[in-house]
């Protein structure tokens, strides 16, 4: 039994016993002087009778109807006259027995121990009998029964005030208590909140305590991210530029790639510093380097300011920039000449820079990109000064049939609900499966096959059917968990957060669904969401969550330690994208990098996936960093347990 409810027993009897106590005793107090007044009334009845007789002379004639007149004047129960020996000379009694209007266990309870008056008849100084005279109870009985009803009504009304009274000193008692708890709770889930004291010196002193733990678990939280930061830039950046270095910048181009929610068609741009061997020799390793670090923040931008752009030095005179948009590569790539013309021009004039810009379907092998971008490098650094060659793919398919066509044949096949879920193991390390990936396919034409993500995502994304999709996917998720009991994950695009009905919608199909469906459901939404919809996470989390639905953050990385309120995003498990698990078992620093990331988020009560795996030896090293789970290609080749 809770506290509170302890508390309000406590109460509730103390008051009880009151009401009762206090009942019984005045019950019993006006008893004894009832009782008390009967007998005195008795006693003057019968001196006031005996008066009477003895006026009388003796005559037995006028003496019985004087007791005669007496009684029927009077509310006696009976009248006796005896004689001088004792014997019964006149009497009378109530033929009906006056029944009391008081309840009859009352009568039972609270009986009346009431003696009959009794006084001498005398003639002169000649004693000529006794008289005696018993008075009627039942008046007595109906007094006290009013007297009694009137004394508890009073003390149950002073109960219930007193009740109300204690009600709102426990609410307000209630109140702070309800508060740490909550706030503990919080604490358990990764939330860290701070709140008001309250004026109770002893919730006042609890709740010190817990924002203290509070504020120094906070600032643990802000240290380890910093402390991650530092390790990013250490291991995974060039240590002159701060740019990506090359392994992690093909990782991370690796990873985009093979996202299904990037564009149709990016953009590729190679720099290059020309005769960096010359000038080393002409302006000295200080000059170069200046010049290295003016290329460096003309790249640093892009990323700064674009959501999803790369930027990464590729060797000692080569970086590389990805564009995640259409149509963008071209002027981008003359913005960022003009940038390097004016940057260079006060480090040396003679500085040449080679660039290299293509745009070509996303779907092309990452050898394709580099050999393209490569190509047109090569005829650049033929020029002198700063030189830019731009080269594009002829448009997709997608482009020549036009995005209105397209559209409605997205549109069409959510309508028609043609639409598939595949699914991909999540495993432990037993093998077990944690849940099932369950990426989104849809049938755009009635007669062809079910497309991958990949194809009509990103035209879905920018029509602003990606809410529509990703409903219909929880759907076809909940019930096919509802038909296996098989734990699944969908993936939420960040932008279906932007659709102002999406998290009611969603709540309103899970609450559709059997309470042991909702524990088996999970939403997924990449890193940028905990970024650019913070707040519409919370609340999807708020919604969401108390119904059993998991929420997850998926192809996060290092910029986890850039989300200054991860600690209350409300998240059951973050998965590291594949451009930070990839190579860890050859990469010393990359696995201390991981095990920093495990160590911050196993601080704030998540669990730790790892997505893209597809060596073993990556896998093994992942297991002893102590991650929860992995998925990708290694994962589905495995014999998983049942």
């Amino acid at each position: 039994m809770s506290l509170i409810r302890q508390i309000w027993c406590l109460v509730l009897g103390a008051v009880l016993a009151s009401v009762l106590g206090g009942v019984a005793v005045s019950t019993w107090s006006l008893r004894e002087l009832l009782q008390t007044q009967a007998q005195l009334k008795n006693n003057d009845n019968a001196n006031a009778l005996a008066l009477a007789l003895s006026q009388q002379k003796g005559d037995v004639e006028l003496m019985s109807l004087l007791i005669s007149a007496q009684f029927d004047a009077g509310a006696y129960e009976s009248v006796r006259w005896r004689n001088a020996q004792g014997k019964a000379v006149f009497e009378r009694h109530l033929e009906i027995p006056q029944v009391a209007q008081a309840p009859g266990w009352f009568v039972a309870l609270l009986p009346l121990r009431v003696s009959p008056g009794q006084a001498k008849v005398s003639d002169g100084w000649r004693a000529v009998g006794e008289v005696e005279v018993r008075g009627q109870t039942a008046y007595v009985h109906e007094a006290l029964w009013k007297a009694t009803m009137s004394t508890t009504l009073w003390l149950v009304l002073v109960g219930v005030v007193t009740g109300v009274a204690a009600a709102v000193v426990l609410a307000r008692v209630r109140r702070p208590l309800d508060t740490a708890v909550r706030q503990a709770e919080g604490v358990t889930e990764g939330r860290f909140e701070t709140v008001l004291e309250p004026r109770v010196p002893e919730m006042r002193k609890l709740t010190s305590a817990m924002n203290a733990m509070v504020v120094r678990t906070r600032q643990m939280f802000e240290a380890q991210a910093e402390q991650l930061r530092t390790l990013h830039h250490q291991l995974l950046c060039d240590e002159l530029t701060g740019l990506s270095h090359r392994r992690q910048f093909v990782a991370e181009l690796s990873s985009a790639l093979e996202r299904d929610d990037g564009p149709l068609r990016a953009g590729l741009v190679l720099l290059r510093l020309k005769d960096l061997q010359g000038l080393n020799q002409r302006l000295g390793h200080g000059g170069t380097d200046q010049a290295l670090l003016a290329m460096a923040q003309a790249l640093r931008v892009y990323p700064e300011q674009v959501r999803g752009c790369l930027a990464g030095r590729l060797n000692g005179s080569d970086f590389a920039l990805w564009l995640p948009a259409p149509k963008v590569v071209g002027d981008t790539a003359h913005a960022l000449a003009d940038a390097l013309r004016a940057g260079l021009q006060g480090v040396d004039p003679g500085i040449g820079v080679a660039l290299g810009a293509v745009e070509l379907p996303r779907d092309q092998p990452m050898s394709a990109w580099f050999a393209a971008a490569d190509a047109a490098l090569a005829q650049a650094e033929q020029g002198e000064g700063v030189v830019l060659e731009l080269r594009q793919a002829p448009p997709s398919d997608e482009v020549a049939q036009g995005e209105r066509a397209w559209r409605a044949l997205i549109s069409d096949a959510l309508v028609q609900q043609r639409s598939r879920l595949l699914e991909f193991p999540l495993i432990g390390r037993e093998r077990q499966v944690l849940h099932l990936e369950c990426p989104l396919q849809l049938k755009l034409n009635p007669l062809g096959e079910f497309e991958p993500a990949a194809r009509w995502l990103p035209l879905a994304l920018r029509h602003r059917l990606s809410a529509e999709a990703d409903l219909q996917a929880l759907a076809l998720a909940l019930s096919a968990v509802q038909q296996d009991q098989r734990a699944r994950c969908v993936n939420v695009a960040p932008s279906s957060l932007s659709d102002g009905s999406f998290i009611a919608r969603a709540r309103e199909l899970v609450q559709s669904a059997p309470a042991s469906v909702r524990r088996l459901v999970g939403l997924e939404l990449a890193e940028p969401a905990a970024v650019q919809h913070f707040e519409v996470l919370q609340e999807l989390g708020r919604q969401l969550r108390p119904l059993g639905v998991q929420l997850g953050l998926e192809h996060a990385g290092a910029g986890l330690a850039q989300i200054e309120r991860l600690f209350q995003a409300g998240l059951d498990y973050v998965k590291l994208d594949s451009s930070v698990v990839s190579g860890v078992s050859a990469d010393a620093g990359r696995a201390a990098f991981v095990r920093s990331l495990v160590v911050m988020l196993r601080s704030l009560s998540l669990k730790v996936y790892a997505e893209g795996v597809t060596d073993a030896l990556d896998a093994q090293a992942l297991w002893d960093c102590e991650l929860d789970g992995i998925t990708g290609p290694w994962a589905s080749a495995q014999d998983i347990k049942p």
